[in-house]
């Protein structure tokens, strides 16, 4: 990862955890493509226990299904990479940990993977808090470091446009 991109990171996540310590919210992610990088981010922040619990790694569509709850209908070829699968590991994670707010990721990190309908570089990422959820599908470029720091930035940065005083929850 670029030093530049790992800096960003570091502020989206030190942004997200005073926001988060500021409302008494918790944060909890489930994460496929980016393999716990999000969670790690999260965690860097010094004191970031006060507002991270739990972080899921579901690589494998088995994981989804059973540590998520994720429907197998979900986890097939063509859905497994959709905003679907990412708000249902969001809605899953929240279920498991209790958190106020949850992150799922879902994506192809390539290099091999891709598929005209879904090409490498796919992203896809849900939002969920009680009573309310979002989610986006990117395209992002570059190798498979560049696609999951990208993927990082996204989460954090859509956490953060999300929290605050409007933030429902």
């Amino acid at each position: 990862m670029d030093g530049k991109r790992h800096a960003l990171i570091r502020t989206l996540a030190a942004a997200v955890g005073a926001r988060l310590a500021a409302a008494g919210q918790t944060v909890t992610v489930a994460e496929s493509c980016t393999g716990g990088l999000l969670a790690a981010a999260l965690t860097d922040v010094p004191g970031s226990s006060a507002w991270f619990g739990y972080g899921f790694v579901t690589y494998a569509p088995e994981a989804k299904h059973r540590l998520l709850g994720v429907a197998w209908e979900r986890l097939d070829g063509n859905t497994i990479v959709s905003e679907a699968t990412a708000l249902s590991m969001a809605r899953g994670a929240l279920a498991v940990s209790g958190a106020d707010i949850a992150i799922g990721v879902t994506g192809i990190a390539g290099p091999t993977g891709g598929t005209p309908e879904c090409p490498v570089g796919t992203v896809a990422i849900g939002w969920a808090a009680d009573g309310w959820e979002h989610a986006a599908t990117h395209r992002f470029t570059g190798d498979r470091s560049a696609v999951r720091a990208q993927a990082v930035v996204a989460a954090l940065d859509g956490l953060q446009g999300r929290l605050g005083p409007a933030f429902p929850g």
